[in-house]
């Protein structure tokens, strides 16, 4: 690797994400807004979606607990951290179920 990329990303490193990831809200709100007026699109996956906003949610709640409670960051605390990590994998599975029935309801032409 080049010594500009090294730097780049050292650079990068040192930037705080908070507010990048408290933004990143408005363009998710915007896809899932345009997600729930598609009908083809069954009720699974935009559940599964919008738990993804759930999950974000319970994050930031154990991430405060975790630091209130225990002085540490949520990553350091397993049984909190697996919890919240849970509930994206309950997100991820839903949006899953809703694709394999889209696709099981799709006619095959084999002509």
């Amino acid at each position: 690797m080049n010594d500009y990329f090294l730097r780049f990303l050292e650079k990068l490193a040192t930037f705080d994400n908070t507010v990048l990831f408290a933004a990143s809200i408005i363009p998710y709100s915007i896809f899932l807004y345009y997600l729930y007026k598609i009908r083809s699109v069954n009720r699974l996956v935009k559940t599964g979606f919008s738990l993804t906003v759930f999950f974000v949610f319970i994050t930031i709640l154990l991430s405060i607990f975790s630091l209130t409670f225990y002085n540490k960051a949520l990553v350091d605390v397993d049984l909190l951290h697996g919890s919240a990590e849970f509930f994206l994998t309950l997100s991820d599975f839903v949006i899953l179920f809703g694709f394999i029935k889209i696709l099981n309801g799709l006619e095959v032409n084999n002509s």
